[in-house]
């Protein structure tokens, strides 16, 4: 669990009832926790408010690829961005981790991962803990 509060996590999945568990969980360790469920909202929320981290769903995209994360990392060079998936695949795992994601999380690791991951990532550590 992170060791001080962060001021904002920006949390982008278009399934909500995963959104308000992992929002919940978020706020522990975030003074606020903005929802978004689009690459549009991500973008500008990002932008408008630059969050301490972002916790995209992979799958957020309506198309496949990493098009969202690139728009992000040219916006918000500096921005902290967790990956989560149901994908297990080394192929994706990698693929997000050469585009530049701090830590890529496996949905069903969420509850045990998450924050561990949230203070690997505040320390300029890289995590990937689909494969612990």
């Amino acid at each position: 669990m992170p060791e001080t509060p962060l001021s904002c996590v920006l949390l982008a999945d278009r399934h909500h009832g995963l959104t308000e568990g992992v929002r919940c969980l978020l706020e522990t360790s975030f003074e606020t926790v903005v929802m978004v469920a689009d690459e549009v909202s991500l973008l500008e929320g990002a932008i408008r408010l630059r969050p301490d981290v972002a916790v995209v769903d992979l799958s957020l995209a309506q198309s496949s690829g990493l098009g969202w994360f690139h728009a992000l990392r040219q916006h918000c060079p500096n921005l902290k961005v967790i990956v989560l998936s149901v994908h297990d695949e080394l192929s994706v795992r990698q693929a997000v981790m050469d585009a530049g994601a701090n830590a890529f999380v496996l949905k069903s690791a969420i509850a045990t991962e998450l924050l561990t991951t949230v203070d690997a990532v505040r320390q300029g550590r890289r995590a990937d803990v689909s494969i612990r």
